[in-house]
């Protein structure tokens, strides 16, 4: 009788086999990890859905009902609209947007100069962008907000922008990634006659949209889930963002736990989704943050 002979331990077909098994075990892990983050989202998910009654009972073992309300309301949604969450979460999406905006092109024009422009004491501006982003924002807060008060810049969505426009970490992203184009496309722009001006809007800033989106998810972020700057400088309930109003729902002695998990369900969902829509780009963008000195 003739008999195949067994693959020896070391030919490809075995080194195949095993890479595969390899990959199927870390897709496992990697599955159970993912589910290990995910349980606390869809505990807060489920918990929007359901009274707090329901939730506490449930949550002291893990069964079906901890991830599944029992009984589905949309109470703590319309608790959150009746007490003027939805004008709050306005007042976050028009500090963050306006951010982005004004953030972006500010962030763009000084990484360029400081990328591409030779001029004196470049390094030394450079050093203080990379230290204006290592000290940490509650350092200085304080200062900060003495300062805005005494321009008269409080209670107000122009002293919940500002801080925010000149991000040192945005400037040093787009500045590695301006010093990954070629030099050369700079160069050869300057013995035609083009400006800075001109090289920036046609060379520089039409190669760079995962940066510039990049960037922008940082400004956002950064907006989006501050709290200590906005307590601050504002006073009036109407002024308040987001994480603020949702910190003014727990009283002294009571506190609507449910109309919480809502509100904070809406304030994690947006960025969950815009971060899942533009992940590629702000991997792109982060990835090329070590590619020059």
């Amino acid at each position: 009788m003739n008999r195949t002979p067994l693959p020896h331990p070391g030919t490809p077909y075995v080194a195949q086999k095993r890479g595969r098994t390899g990959r199927v075990v870390l897709t496992a892990v990697a599955l159970v990890v993912a589910l290990a983050f995910l349980l606390p989202v869809l505990w807060l998910l489920a918990s929007t859905f359901r009274t707090s009654t329901e939730t506490f009972a449930n949550s002291s073992s893990v069964n079906g009902h901890m991830l599944w309300p029992a009984h589905w309301t949309l109470e703590n949604l319309r608790s959150a609209i009746d007490n003027g969450f939805l004008r709050n979460l306005a007042n976050s999406v028009i500090v963050a947007a306006v951010t982005v905006l004004l953030g972006i092109v500010i962030s763009a024009m000084a990484a360029f100069a400081l990328a591409v422009v030779d001029f004196p004491g470049r390094k030394i501006v450079f050093g203080m962008v990379v230290l204006s982003f290592l000290v940490p924002f509650e350092a200085i807060a304080i200062p900060l907000a003495h300062t805005f008060s005494d321009w008269g810049l409080t209670d107000n969505l122009p002293a919940l922008i500002l801080p925010g426009l000149g991000n040192g970490l945005a400037i040093f992203t787009l500045r590695q990634f301006f010093l990954g184009i070629p030099s050369e496309l700079a160069e050869a722009a300057r013995v035609d006659g083009a400006g800075w001006p001109r090289i920036f809007l046609r060379i520089y800033l039409p190669l760079t949209r995962p940066a510039l989106i990049g960037t922008g998810l940082i400004l956002f972020l950064f907006q989006w889930q501050a709290y200590l700057w906005p307590v601050l400088v504002t006073t009036s309930d109407g002024n308040d963002v987001a994480p603020v109003a949702i910190a003014k729902t727990f009283a002294a002695f009571s506190s609507d736990y449910g109309r919480v998990f809502a509100e904070t369900a809406v304030l994690a969902v947006i960025p969950a989704a815009i971060l899942l829509g533009l992940q590629r780009y702000f991997v792109a963008s982060v990835a090329t943050t070590g590619s020059k000195n």
